[in-house]
């Protein structure tokens, strides 16, 4: 299995919209552990560590997020592989 992590900073109206709670269930679906959390200045960090594949799929998804939340930009970035056990909303 080719591993990799990648963190994303989320940008546009993605707190108070159930982003984070939705980001973990299409983590968990996709096998996919890290943890996605609010930043103090309104963007949503989240640490994907995975299958290559799976965390590519949730990279993308990070651009649509839950119903109510509107993404103006994702900025990814591949950091030092670590696996947590879990993802986990922070």
């Amino acid at each position: 299995m080719d591993k990799c992590c990648v963190k994303a900073l989320v940008v546009g109206k993605v707190q108070g919209v159930w982003y984070r709670r939705a980001t973990q269930e299409q983590a968990l679906r996709h096998g996919v552990t890290g943890h996605a959390r609010n930043l103090p200045d309104g963007r949503v960090e989240v640490l994907m560590c995975g299958d290559r594949e799976a965390v590519k799929a949730l990279s993308e998804w990070l651009w649509k997020g839950p119903p109510n939340a509107r993404v103006t930009h994702v900025e990814l970035e591949v950091v030092e592989a670590h696996d947590p056990d879990t993802f986990s909303t922070l």
